[in-house]
């Protein structure tokens, strides 16, 4: 097994030829919950935040605009590049196509000003067999002074046959319903904001047409995008803990529902469906 090793890098780099190369070597991979992967961690020393992709950012998600702090959710963005360096490189085994973020854990432990320079590191710091296929965990840090200011645990999926399951499906708990806070009407034009803002501009958010070559009958909304949504209704700032999970996707357009109570969130769509679910407070 490799021993895990840093590679500085002198900026961030571009997401198009990361999709471009994930999505050539996809149909090479075979996944599997042992295989080895890159234990690399990459490091993007003294980052500075373009204030203007942050301005659109806080527009699309609903965030306060003009505030010199980082919304919780977007330090995600500011490692998203590095995550794809690594899970579109050829020692990942698992396919770049098709990947599902399933979750995210965040804990901000102080206030980020957006005017400060940051260390951002990810690293992949694992695989695990999952029911419907394997699952890698990749870790996003931001430092501030050699401090942990920001750090996120996020899940991927790729679906496969499996011999031996990890476990049985869990059991839904019941779960006293949410109170309903406000209905969105969603454009079909958000994952095209939301993916010029972030970078993030997978085919599946993009276009009816492009999606529909994934399997969808409309565009989809990014699962960031609606944590993101959610927190800036729920009006979190400063120190904090979030966790949440993404169910179900969100077509659009489309109309779904923010409901929430205390640190719990949630977003249901048509006959309460639950795309998302999470709760926050303070850390």
């Amino acid at each position: 097994m490799a021993s895990p090793a840093d590679l500085a890098l002198p900026r961030s780099p571009s997401l198009a030829p990361l999709l471009a190369r994930g999505a050539l070597l996809s149909p090479f991979k075979r996944p599997r919950s042992d295989a080895e992967f890159d234990r690399t961690r990459l490091v993007v020393p003294g980052l500075r935040v373009d204030l203007a992709r942050l301005a659109a950012y806080e527009r699309v998600c609903g965030f306060p605009t003009g505030e010199d702090a980082l919304p919780v959710t977007y330090p995600h963005v500011l490692g998203f590049p590095l995550a794809m360096r690594l899970m579109s490189g050829r020692d990942f085994p698992l396919p770049l196509l098709g990947l599902v973020h399933t979750s995210i854990t965040v804990t901000r432990h102080g206030r980020m000003p957006a005017s400060e320079a940051y260390e951002l590191s990810v690293r992949v710091d694992g695989l695990a067999p999952h029911r419907r296929g394997t699952q890698a965990t990749v870790v996003t840090e931001a430092r501030d002074g050699g401090d942990v200011v920001w750090e996120s645990r996020s899940t991927y999926l790729a679906r496969h046959r499996t011999r031996h399951p990890a476990a049985a499906p869990r059991e839904t708990r019941a779960r006293e319903p949410l109170p309903e806070v406000a209905e969105w009407r969603l454009a079909g034009d958000v994952g095209r904001r939301y993916g010029a803002a972030s970078g993030d501009r997978n085919p599946i958010h993009l276009h009816p047409l492009t999606a529909r070559l994934f399997g969808f009958p409309r565009a989809i909304a990014h699962g960031m995008w609606t944590v993101a949504r959610c927190l800036a209704a729920h009006g979190v700032t400063e120190c904090c803990h979030l966790r949440a999970e993404f169910r179900a996707p969100v077509l659009l357009p489309g109309t779904v529902t923010y409901a929430a109570r205390d640190g719990r969130f949630e977003l249901r769509g048509r006959q309460d469906r639950i795309h998302v679910t999470g709760d926050v407070y303070p850390a």
